[in-house]
């Protein structure tokens, strides 16, 4: 197996090679680059390789940009410090994506993914440059700052940084300020994952989308989930999910 690792940090160049050989003795690393220019330089200049760890975000920009630049026959498997919610955007042929720093037994499944998919009965799809377009503007894009609300007659403005948690009840979406003050907002939990900062805030499951500072304490519940204690509220539906649990640690880990 012919790699390419695509990384801007040389530690972690080091460890992913390093886990690499671990578990493929016999694969070949081809390359090791650390930049939009250099890569796609390389890959207009030499055979292409097997299968591709990429970096998203270089020391020259998004590696997004590659695909745009020049053509990506490889399959390729994504690393990356981001959260889940931009990568989750753009699929395309990726067999994977790693969050940094990459756990060993994760590599272990992504280049099970690659063989399977790789295999001689396997059609192997196409890059998607409108999904590889969108995950870009995700990447990119400034979080929301604040939101309108309507108090009877007035209109006012709440900043995003003054908000505890986004709830849903009753086919109605709510903010919740770290005040205690509670409003009606027009959006959905699902439109509000893509517009607030990931690093500030996590959705839990269905019903809550909550921030880091709202989080007054964790307890471990039945089925392997997690029973958030959320300030200025008495709900014990705040539950993170069992599929979330493991997501929600990295979060809480940064």
């Amino acid at each position: 197996m012919k790699v390419l690792i695509v990384e801007d940090e040389s530690m972690a160049a080091r460890r992913l090679t390093t886990e690499l050989e671990k578990l493929e003795p016999g694969i070949e690393i081809m390359q090791k680059l650390d930049s939009v220019k250099r890569v796609v330089k390389w890959l207009e200049e030499n055979e292409s390789p097997d299968l591709i760890f990429l970096d998203i975000q270089l020391a020259d920009g998004l590696s997004f940009e590659i695909f745009e630049k020049t053509q990506v026959k490889a399959p390729v498997v994504f690393t990356t410090a981001f959260d889940e919610y931009a990568i989750k955007a753009f699929k395309v042929n990726s067999i994977d994506y790693l969050l940094k720093p990459i756990d060993p037994e994760e590599l272990a499944g992504a280049l099970d993914k690659f063989k399977e998919r790789t295999a001689p009965s396997q059609e192997q799809p196409a890059f998607d440059m409108g999904m590889i377009q969108r995950a870009m503007e995700m990447m990119t894009r400034n979080h929301k700052e604040r939101f309108v609300v309507k108090v009877g007659e007035h209109i006012h403005t709440i900043a995003t940084a003054d908000t505890a948690y986004f709830f849903s009840q009753e086919k109605a979406t709510y903010l919740q300020t770290i005040e205690r003050n509670r409003f009606i907002i027009d959006y959905t939990l699902e439109q509000l994952e893509q517009l607030v900062d990931p690093d500030r805030f996590f959705r839990i499951n269905r019903k809550y989308l909550v921030s880091l500072e709202a989080v007054k304490d964790i307890v471990t519940y039945s089925n392997s989930r997690l029973r958030l204690i959320l300030k200025h509220t008495d709900d014990m539906d705040a539950i993170v999910s069992r599929d979330k649990v493991q997501e929600f640690k990295r979060w809480l880990d940064r």
